[in-house]
């Protein structure tokens, strides 16, 4: 345990599992009160009951981010508990289907673009005030290598993804005077639930793009978010930090 957070209260979006979770247990091992919010409240409740076992400072609560209301809440539970709300990080996503563009059903294109997209926006609405009122901190907007490049059949995440850099941009220049830094990170492929319907050829294909010959793990993306969160990021403010294992520069 060390003591870089203590005294800061974090949210952390789709916090139960995977990056999530591994962001979620970095900041409290490294003294942060953490808020873990998940679509499934049960998930996120355990989650935080296992970073309390651990020695950390964790509550888990129920929040679908693609409803503004129940982020609100989140928020609002954040403060009342913990006082204050100093960090945050918009993780929250899911896949969806894989197809082309001209054959992709629109509902499932909307349902992903409202949690991946709107769901960040829906988190920076109201995180940032609470930030602002506590002094100051930072936000870490969890894009990915899919919003830098393309990648055929997955429209709907890709744009997501994208859009998530460009909101990132737009709110960094906003509050930087305020004294909020927000950046974006970009993973490349990484072992958590969302990859669970790769097939062998699939991963073996998706192995491929990344010239470390390998995906990622969530804890190396913790380490590059916990970093942008921290001090020592301090002046680094509306960038786009890749965690891809070379995906983005071949």
């Amino acid at each position: 345990m060390s003591t870089e957070f203590e005294g800061k209260t974090a949210l952390v979006t789709g916090g139960s599992s995977g990056i999530g979770l591994a962001v979620a247990r970095r900041l409290a091992r490294a003294g942060a009160a953490v808020v873990i919010a998940g679509r499934d409240g049960d998930n996120a409740r355990k989650a935080a009951a296992d970073i309390t076992a651990e020695g950390g400072r964790a509550l888990g609560v129920s929040a679908d981010v693609s409803d503004a209301d129940q982020v609100a809440r989140a928020v609002d539970t954040a403060v009342d508990v913990f006082g204050a709300l100093h960090l945050a990080v918009n993780n929250a996503g899911i896949a969806g289907p894989r197809g082309l563009t001209g054959e992709f059903p629109p509902a499932e294109f909307h349902r992903v673009i409202s949690t991946n997209l709107i769901g960040v926006f829906h988190s920076l609405h109201h995180t940032l005030p609470a930030i602002v009122a506590a002094g100051g901190g930072a936000v870490v907007n969890m894009a990915s290598v899919l919003g830098v490049r393309g990648f055929a059949g997955s429209p709907a995440y890709t744009t997501a993804k994208h859009g998530i850099i460009g909101l990132t941009k737009t709110a960094a220049l906003e509050y930087a005077p305020l004294g909020v830094r927000v950046n974006a990170v970009g993973p490349g492929f990484v072992e958590t639930p969302l990859l669970k319907d790769f097939d062998a050829d699939a991963r073996a294909y998706v192995t491929s793009l990344h010239p470390a010959g390998r995906f990622g793990t969530p804890e190396e993306v913790a380490e590059l978010t916990a970093f942008l969160l921290s001090d020592k990021a301090s002046f680094m403010q509306g960038g786009y930090y890749a965690v891809d294992g070379g995906y983005a520069a071949a």
